[in-house]
């Protein structure tokens, strides 16, 4: 039985939706919930254009990416990550480094769906 929820992001905040969308998918609300097995959920977010996210936090929050060549570290900031690949990037970004950092992470972030 999958259990599916519907989350309408208009208006929320950008962390407060990533810990309630991660919790979602971790499965801890339900009655059988198990650390080491992925549930039988899917999550869809909805109207991710529409999330509140202020100016400050466009201009301060940075992303790290590493090359793997020596002086290879790469800094962007939240306005050109929504400008090249848009909100639900960051928002994607935010939900999985709330999930536990294991084999399952990917197969939790599957059951997330972003319209």
């Amino acid at each position: 039985m999958t259990h599916e929820y519907t989350i309408d992001a208009e208006g929320k905040r950008l962390g407060r939706l990533a810990t309630e969308v991660a919790v979602l998918l971790m499965g801890k609300q339900l009655p059988d919930f198990a650390r080491n097995k992925v549930p039988a959920v899917s999550v869809t977010v909805e109207n991710i254009d529409l999330l509140d996210l202020s100016a400050k936090k466009k201009a301060t929050k940075t992303y790290d990416h590493y090359t793997g060549y020596p002086g290879g570290r790469r800094e962007y900031n939240m306005n050109k990550v929504i400008a090249d690949k848009g909100t639900a990037e960051v928002f994607t970004k935010a939900v999985y480094g709330m999930l536990p950092g294991n084999k399952l992470r990917p197969l939790m972030m599957k059951n997330l769906t972003i319209k």
